[in-house]
């Protein structure tokens, strides 16, 4: 990998990070039309307890009837653990997710996402993701 290759690949693992943080953002300030956004149109998800949703407005739909309130007694983290490029615009992106009390305890097992994301029109979108809670310690 080239000095250049290498410049390149850290400006886009920002970029996704700070998709993430906005993932964060939006979940901690119960803002759905926010966290909606970030997907692709024909986007689809499988949430933590297996719901799997297709396409915007189906996640649209779904975040409209459970994020508000969600984080009344919680907030949560997210951390971007690894991104492997599968080309130079789509992205496999391990997440982890932890849920706190106000305090910032943890709460539960972490969950560990992952978005494969795709660059359109040079932003990062969500596209294809599936969290999964974490039932060890590794």
């Amino acid at each position: 990998m080239t000095t250049t290759e290498r410049t390149d690949a850290a400006v886009e693992i920002e970029a996704i990070t700070r998709v993430v943080a906005r993932v964060e953002h939006a979940q901690r300030n119960e803002l759905p039309d926010e966290f909606v956004g970030l997907f692709r149109a024909d986007a689809i998800w499988t949430t933590a307890h297996g719901r799997r949703l297709f396409g915007r407005e189906e996640i649209a739909a779904f975040t409209h009837r459970v994020l508000p309130g969600a984080m009344r007694e919680s907030t949560v983290t997210y951390e971007v653990e690894q991104v492997l490029f599968i080309r130079p615009d789509v992205a496999a992106v391990k997440v982890r997710a932890q849920y706190r009390t106000p305090d910032g305890d943890p709460v539960g097992n972490p969950n560990s996402p992952m978005y494969v994301m795709s660059k359109e029109n040079g932003e990062w979108l969500l596209t294809a993701c599936q969290n999964t809670e974490v039932l060890e310690a590794s």
